[in-house]
């Protein structure tokens, strides 16, 4: 199976747990806003959940509300990101956003249901005896350690008086972006009790390699593929990868990231070739 294929079938199931997740609630714009908030989207997060938990032996079941959680935790980090106080943006997906469709006050309660809606998936009792270790991890992944640092930091790079440092954008965007990576592709790791240290080495590179890819299509992508404005990034005058490293630069060092990520993934073997093509991905999407 291709690899647009595999993804297409894990974000397939992941929606259905979703929309099992989001059936039978009160009929408020809340709710709509929750719902058409998590339609779309690659779905790269769930599916690192899925895969990590395959190589360690885990059916797909036991493991999609962990797929789940990460979604609806990305998809309410996306409303929020998108409002007039953070990155003020008009389309996510191709759609208009929660803020414009709706209005601020619901986007950032629908955000805020979806962040709740992450930790009540991972309660499920199918996720096993390590899920409140999973809690634990999204816990830091996703707050003051980790993406939410990531945008403060990314917030206070846009007023700075000199741009950022190719050092302190890859610390930020190891929070901003990184870090539910990590918690993404360690998941099945830490579902089945083993080391997740390859799986964080593969999650690290693939992060990082996502991030410049996105700064990359910023400058040379195409909106209506994107599905959101581009060129943002310069029109606001902030350092990026493109900005420090040249375009040739920021692809070379891309690449460089996807072979280090498909080297980490050497102790799984042939079981990883899910995994392998999905750091390929990355690095070749459009949007």
């Amino acid at each position: 199976m291709s690899f647009p294929a595999l993804l297409a079938a894990s974000s397939a199931r992941v929606q259905s747990r979703l929309d099992t997740a989001l059936a039978g609630l009160d009929d408020e714009p809340v709710i709509h806003a929750m719902r058409y908030a998590c339609t779309g989207g690659k779905g790269l997060r769930g599916f690192f959940v899925l895969e990590s938990a395959a190589l360690h032996g885990i059916a797909p079941k036991n493991a999609v509300a962990a797929a789940a959680a990460i979604e609806a935790l990305h998809a309410y980090s996306l409303v929020h990101d998108d409002m007039p106080c953070m990155d003020n943006d008009d389309l996510r997906r191709g759609l208009p956003t929660v803020h414009r469709k709706w209005d601020e006050a619901v986007a950032v309660l629908a955000g805020d249901a979806l962040q709740s809606l992450a930790f009540e998936l991972l309660t499920d009792p199918a996720l096993g005896a390590n899920r409140l270790v999973l809690v634990a991890g999204m816990a830091r992944a996703a707050g003051a350690r980790g993406m939410v640092l990531g945008q403060a930091l990314d917030i206070a790079a846009e007023t700075a008086t000199t741009p950022l440092t190719l050092e302190q954008i890859t610390r930020l965007q190891r929070g901003k972006t990184g870090a539910l990576f990590e918690w993404s592709a360690t998941a099945g790791a830490v579902l089945a009790g083993a080391d997740p240290a390859p799986l964080a080495r593969f999650a690290a590179a693939i992060g990082l390699a996502f991030q410049i890819t996105d700064d990359i299509l910023d400058v040379t992508g195409d909106a209506t593929k994107a599905g959101k404005r581009l060129g943002k990034d310069v029109d606001a005058g902030k350092a990026t990868f493109v900005s420090l490293l040249g375009l040739d630069g920021a692809k070379a060092r891309a690449a460089t990231l996807i072979d280090e990520a498909t080297t980490a993934l050497a102790p799984y073997g042939a079981k990883a070739d899910n995994l392998t093509a999905a750091a390929r991905f990355v690095i070749a999407r459009e949007s």
